[in-house]
């Protein structure tokens, strides 16, 4: 309602200026001609990218990895968004590749997530120190010479810990951070095992014993964006329980911080099952910042197969789809997503992994009818919207 009332101030004030200038005359579609113009932005973004064991040797073919197959149905989608965003839970780190509990994946991935159509890879999360400082470094340079920004991780200690990336004459600001383990007051610890003072000094991550301090790290992330420039401001935070298909008070708590502090639009993975997509209402005000909880597994081996859990399988492609006006700001933001599903089947020998998007287009689908998943597919669109708490397409 306060967008709409600013809007209609800005027409009155257009008019009133027209009419002293022509005498009385004023018309509509001049006084509209005067106002200042509305951008367009569609913004998506997906959780966890894994290549687990398993996905590394089926992506082996011919005596070299391509991964772009994984992403034949979900292009279209990714494609199509004016910014494409995604976690890249894995290391570039070089040969020997290996899977669960330290990834380190073939540059060929890097390639498919860039032939998919993403424009920035997301390196803050449980596994991004995996294979160490080099690992950390080398993930960025390889994304980089891909062609995808990085945030959540910098090459020199000094660099600035948010990105800015212009879209439509439109500047963005990117913030990301992953979650420690440990109490907070000895070494960094990721994922359960300490990393050393150079690895800690590369990376974006905070604390939930220290979080008090750590959020003014953040705050200063979003504030340090906006100086530089960015109108609009996305956080993404790798946080939450594994499994867990509702945010924990955690979550629910660091999300208002981060509206309070000045975000636009909130994305998150980590539990490697869907969450709610939800809006918080920013304290004292009527802004509200959408929040996507949980994106779940874009793409990974865990799954009903391998985990007993079946939901590890689902995913979603979020979307923001917002109107920016210059000396307004954001004047429309609506959410929406499409959930997505993980196929995985043997065919002629070989094991294939398809994300399939989960829209009105499923039936058709021919990885599904090479699979004979469908029913499995169909169960997990119930599924996926209902935790979401959106409707299907």
């Amino acid at each position: 309602m306060t967008l709409i009332v600013l809007v209609l101030v800005i027409l009155g004030l257009a008019l009133l200026l027209n009419v002293g200038r022509s005498g009385g005359q004023a018309g509509k579609s001049d006084a509209l001609s005067m106002l200042p113009e509305e951008t367009g932005i569609s913004i998506l973004c997906v959780g966890d990218i894994m290549s687990h064991s398993p996905q590394t040797s089926a992506q082996y073919s011919g005596g070299k990895y391509d991964y772009r197959e994984n992403f034949e149905y979900v292009k279209p989608y990714i494609e199509a968004a004016d910014l494409a965003l995604c976690n890249v839970e894995t290391t570039f780190a070089g040969a020997p590749y290996t899977g669960y509990p330290a990834f380190c994946s073939p540059d060929a991935l890097a390639v498919a997530l860039k032939d998919a159509g993403f424009d920035i890879g997301i390196t803050s999360n449980n596994h991004m120190a995996d294979k160490g400082y080099n690992g950390v470094i080398r993930t960025q340079k390889v994304l980089q010479e891909q062609g995808l920004a990085t945030v959540g991780s910098v090459l020199e200690p000094d660099d600035p810990r948010y990105i800015i990336t212009e879209v439509k004459g439109i500047k963005i600001g990117i913030v990301a951070y992953t979650y420690e383990t440990g109490s907070g007051s000895g070494p960094v610890s990721i994922n359960g095992a300490n990393i050393t003072d150079q690895t800690a000094s590369v990376i974006n991550s905070f604390n939930f014993n220290t979080i008090g301090e750590d959020m003014k790290k953040i705050k200063a992330d979003i504030d340090g964006a906006k100086e530089a420039g960015a109108e609009i401001v996305i956080v993404y935070y790798h946080w939450g329980e594994e499994y867990q298909e509702a945010p924990n008070g955690h979550q629910v708590n660091l999300a208002q911080q981060t509206a309070d502090m000045g975000a636009d639009i909130i994305f998150a993975s980590h539990p490697h099952v869907l969450q709610k997509a939800d809006y918080v209402t920013v304290t004292g005000s009527d802004k509200q910042v959408p929040v996507f909880y949980s994106m779940g597994n874009f793409i990974s081996n865990q799954r009903t197969e391998t985990l007993g859990k079946p939901r590890t399988e689902q995913g979603v492609m979020a979307m923001i789809n917002l109107s920016y006006m210059e000396g307004v700001g954001i004047t429309i933001l609506e959410m929406d997503a499409v959930a997505t599903w993980v196929d995985k089947y043997s065919a002629g020998g070989s094991v294939e992994y398809r994300i399939i998007p989960l829209d009105k287009d499923l039936e058709s689908n021919a990885s599904l009818k090479a699979s004979g998943h469908m029913s499995r597919a169909k169960q997990a669109m119930g599924d996926a919207y209902g935790i979401l708490g959106l409707s299907a397409e």
